[in-house]
């Protein structure tokens, strides 16, 4: 009985699906704890400082602030890493590849952005208008994977691919937007820092672990020089060699190792800490105010309204085409998966807002939100038109994405 549970328990880690689903346990942990009366001993932990300080060296803070400025950094070295990857060898690595997803995630940025400024514009909540036009690869990936064949396996290359590039937006805007102050003498040592990985790299350095120690020092100053902290996990991602051939490269290495860390604890903890929302009325009521209709409306009807738009104009203008074997359907379902803000949308709700009602609202807005948004694109496509293709086998393995990296 020991060795089938085990069995068992294997057979879920090593799933395409099992991340999606212990973020969901973790948000429902988080959630039920927060209102019930051990709500105060989670903040309490949350707010328990960790690290120390020593002459000139500042490292201790709660251990909420560890986990969203120094466990997500290493959140977005993974999400660095992809994108390089998929620049150099994947599906944005041509023009023709890349202008379609590069294009639609643009749409679907912009449209939310418009949507929720046009509710909030001239209020003390218009600094959120980043929000909705995040895209929690994670969880999209994890409710397309479910379905299966019943689906083009090119849409799921083009899902993957868009949310990428929205990625990469999301954290233009926060390196952009919803930086502090910025200090020129640390982010002139974060400069010396990266100088030195790209040395490395020049140099045919294949090790990617050795580029994690200068990476650390780059973090550090990057944290203190007012840009956030997570943008350093891009940069130095941005360093480590790659190439495009079968041969395992140094960021691929490094990618598979981080995969596992990043899905089944990185982002679970993430979520568990950040969404210990305590339910008031004041904040249902905010879910009807321009703040939560702002994030609900630009998630739900501004990603697929924009992705939708900008692929009909792609097609077209002849710039691009659809997925092989899908249909608008498909490109509806796709525009709603790519309404599940979650991870990244609550990030930028954290850094949106010093109210704590605010965030929370922000939080309530986006959890319902990307919920509906997930089922309702889910159910789309399960009831899509369905199209047998013959490459669907050799297109499924060439799907290379956070979520369903655990079976390289």
């Amino acid at each position: 009985m020991q060795r089938i549970n085990l069995t068992v328990f294997k057979s879920f880690f090593k799933s395409a699906n099992a991340g999606g689903i212990l973020l969901l346990i973790c948000v429902l942990l988080s959630l039920a704890i927060a209102n019930s009366p051990w709500k105060d001993n989670l903040q309490a932990f949350l707010d328990y400082p960790l690290g120390t300080d020593f002459g000139s060296i500042h490292l201790r803070y709660p251990l909420l602030l560890w986990i969203n400025d120094g466990l997500m950094a290493i959140f977005f070295l993974l999400v660095g890493l992809e994108i390089k990857r998929e620049v150099v060898e994947g599906e944005l690595s041509s023009p023709k590849k890349a202008s379609l997803p590069i294009l639609c995630a643009i749409g679907g940025a912009i449209v939310p952005a418009l949507i929720y400024l046009s509710l909030n514009s001239g209020t003390i909540t218009e600094g959120g208008w980043g929000i909705p036009m995040a895209t929690d690869i994670a969880f999209a990936l994890a409710v397309i994977n479910i379905l299966g064949k019943r689906i083009p396996a090119s849409l799921k290359i083009f899902l993957a691919a868009l949310a990428i590039v929205d990625d990469l937006i999301a954290i233009l805007v926060i390196a952009f937007f919803y930086s502090s102050g910025i200090e020129l003498t640390y982010l002139l040592y974060a400069g010396i820092g990266l100088v030195v990985l790209v040395v490395m790299n020049r140099l045919n350095v294949l090790n990617p672990y050795l580029y994690l120690i200068p990476g650390v020092f780059v973090w550090y100053f990057v944290h203190h020089s007012g840009i956030h902290a997570t943008i350093a996990g891009v940069l130095v991602a941005m360093t480590i060699p790659t190439n495009d051939t079968e041969i395992e490269s140094p960021l691929e290495r490094l990618e598979h190792a981080l995969v596992r860390p990043v899905n089944f604890l990185i982002i679970p903890l993430f979520a568990f800490a950040n969404t210990n929302i305590t339910l008031q009325s004041e904040m249902i009521d905010g879910l009807a105010a321009p703040l939560g209709l702002g994030i609900t409306l630009g998630l739900l009807l501004g990603k697929p309204i924009g992705i939708l738009l900008t692929t009909f104009l792609c097609v077209k203008t002849k710039i691009g085409v659809l997925p092989k074997g899908s249909t608008w359907i498909h490109i509806l379902g796709v525009g709603l998966l790519a309404g599940i803000g979650f991870t990244m949308s609550i990030f930028i709700a954290l850094l949106s807002f010093s109210d704590p009602l605010h965030v929370s609202e922000a939080k309530l807005s986006i959890l319902l939100t990307s919920l509906f948004a997930g089922l309702l694109g889910y159910l789309i496509l399960y009831f899509s038109p369905k199209k047998i293709i013959s490459e669907n086998k050799k297109l499924d393995s060439e799907t290379i994405t956070i979520g369903k990296s655990l079976d390289d």
